[in-house]
């Protein structure tokens, strides 16, 4: 059973993104504020969840939230300043975008950067510890992938709906035969060193 609380704070948001090792597409965050109350059996850390569950609970995350948000960050932000600092950034901006000022934020993972002298955690697995940062996990999953389903009818040749945009072999094998889309992150490894791209 995922955990309501880390702080003791009522107003307490967790936070997520999804993308972090996609070859294409934007990295997208998301922002979740519970109501102390807030309890579902079956919500847990998206990955451990179908596609069709994900589905099923975004509605209902988002109809009793307090307050929820997500960010996308384009391929452009992402080899800017780095695929780090774009994850915290995409953060930080959906907990920005709360109707709610969050008293305490709970960060998936091990790094973040303060923002807005709010106090905050980063919880290694904390998706799979805490409801506030998997309800944002859901958020950002369900959402960074019906973005990956639009951008898929442009460029249908790399995949991305089945894909969605991760470094499979059929995505690297139509980057090897068609190229690069501007939805592709440069600063990654978009082929194995042993293939390389005739630019």
């Amino acid at each position: 059973m995922l955990l309501k609380n880390f702080s003791g704070f009522a107003l307490e948001v967790g936070t997520d993104e999804a993308g972090r090792g996609c070859l294409a597409g934007p990295v997208t965050a998301a922002a979740v504020l519970l109501p102390p109350d807030f309890e579902h059996e079956l919500l847990n850390d998206s990955k451990k969840l179908t596609e069709k569950q994900r589905e099923y609970l975004r509605p209902i995350i988002e109809k009793e939230a307090i307050s929820f948000a997500y960010t996308h960050l384009s391929p452009e932000v992402i080899d800017d300043i780095n695929i780090l600092q774009a994850s915290i950034k995409a953060m930080q901006l959906s907990v920005g975008k709360l109707q709610a000022i969050p008293e305490y934020i709970i960060v998936d993972g091990n790094r973040f950067k303060p923002y807005n002298n709010i106090p905050y955690s980063c919880i290694v697995k904390g998706d799979a510890k805490y409801l506030s940062i998997a309800a944002a996990s859901v958020l950002a999953k369900t959402y960074r992938d019906d973005y990956m389903h639009q951008i898929h009818q442009e460029y249908p040749m790399y995949n991305w709906k089945q894909n969605k945009g991760y470094p499979t072999l059929a995505h690297r094998e139509a980057i090897r035969q068609y190229g690069i889309t501007p939805h592709h992150r440069k600063s990654f490894q978009l082929l194995p060193t042993q293939l390389t791209l005739e630019l």
